[in-house]
């Protein structure tokens, strides 16, 4: 399956069943602090698990980080 994420052309086999599960890979699990958009809408944290995604799918992942 082709990916773009965060405007990188990423390509997945096995490929993801949810985007959770493509969370799983990108981030370790790791995703407090993350937001998720696919195809140019935000995707609520859970939705996550049941959002199917298909071949040529564009990601955009934003982590919040502090600073000053």
């Amino acid at each position: 399956m082709e990916l773009t994420i965060n405007h990188h052309i990423r390509f997945f086999d096995p490929a993801p069943n949810s985007l959770a599960d493509l969370l799983q890979v990108e981030l370790s699990g790791k995703t407090q602090g993350v937001a998720v958009a696919l195809n140019n809408r935000v995707i609520p944290k859970d939705d996550w698990s049941k959002t199917h995604l298909q071949s040529s799918d564009q990601i955009l992942l934003i982590t919040a980080t502090q600073g000053g």
